[in-house]
């Protein structure tokens, strides 16, 4: 049996940006695991790590990262994941990345979490050996999503085994969005026919309830972004349905 892992940096972005293609492998009889990095609880919040949860509707009082983690499990539930890791690290407005400006800049200088991102990694890649991995391209240049991307450039998996998933929502909103340098250069797009799947990604993407209003205007815009984006990314590639695309060693 092969077995697939997805690698989030945040409680969605898998979800969101390759759902479908999960729910395909599961379909075909796939092992599929998801591993998310920043899922920390922080007491007593502040400043702008505070205002991601109180611009949500979320008082001061509501451990928002536990909330995150149990829309993440009904996510997992919903789609057949098979495991479920959650990384104890902190998210960027915990680490000193002050402002919604901040989290799209180049990493700060003072920021040491590629290693613990590798730390936190090592230990899923060693005990599940994946046949296939799943990482983000960093589009939107989010820099958490920029870290971990720098991370698994340094954990020695073939990259035969990798496959590059278009970070969604961001490239729904900035279309011309590069891959970040750690991507290596030469890879390929390969389109994954996800048209059977694509209404259980968005039965799948509408657990993680606190992120469809700020992310997609509510869960049936969620579900016309969703179907739009994937047909055009079919469409754009000579293929009819829908379709998630990644950058692999093979092409389609």
């Amino acid at each position: 049996m092969s077995t697939a892992l997805f690698v989030s940096p945040h409680l969605d972005d898998v979800a969101f940006s390759c759902g479908g293609t999960l729910a395909a492998l599961k379909a075909q009889g796939w092992t599929v695991a998801l591993v998310t990095v920043f899922t920390r609880s922080v007491p007593k919040p502040e400043g702008f790590a505070l205002q991601c949860q109180t611009s949500k509707g979320l008082g001061p009082e509501v451990d928002y990262m536990a909330l995150r983690r149990k829309e993440d499990r009904a996510f997992a539930a919903c789609m057949g994941v098979d495991q479920v890791r959650w990384g104890d690290l902190e998210e960027a407005p915990h680490r000193g990345y002050a402002s919604p400006e901040a989290l799209f800049q180049p990493p700060r200088a003072d920021d040491v979490i590629e290693a613990k991102v590798a730390k936190c990694l090592k230990p899923v890649l060693w005990e599940l050996k994946p046949d296939r991995v799943f990482v983000p391209q960093a589009l939107g240049s989010h820099v958490d999503h920029v870290q971990v991307v720098r991370a698994v450039k340094g954990l020695g998996i073939p990259t035969n085994r990798i496959l590059y998933y278009r970070d969604t929502p961001y490239a729904v909103r900035q279309p011309k969005a590069r891959p970040d340098a750690a991507v290596p250069q030469g890879l390929r797009p390969l389109a994954v026919d996800i048209t059977e799947h694509l209404p259980k990604k968005v039965e799948g993407c509408v657990r993680y309830g606190t992120q469809l209003g700020f992310q997609f205007g509510g869960v049936e815009a969620l579900a016309r972004t969703l179907t739009a984006f994937h047909r055009m990314e079919a469409q754009a590639r000579g293929h009819s349905g829908a379709a998630e695309v990644f950058l692999s060693q093979g092409a389609q």
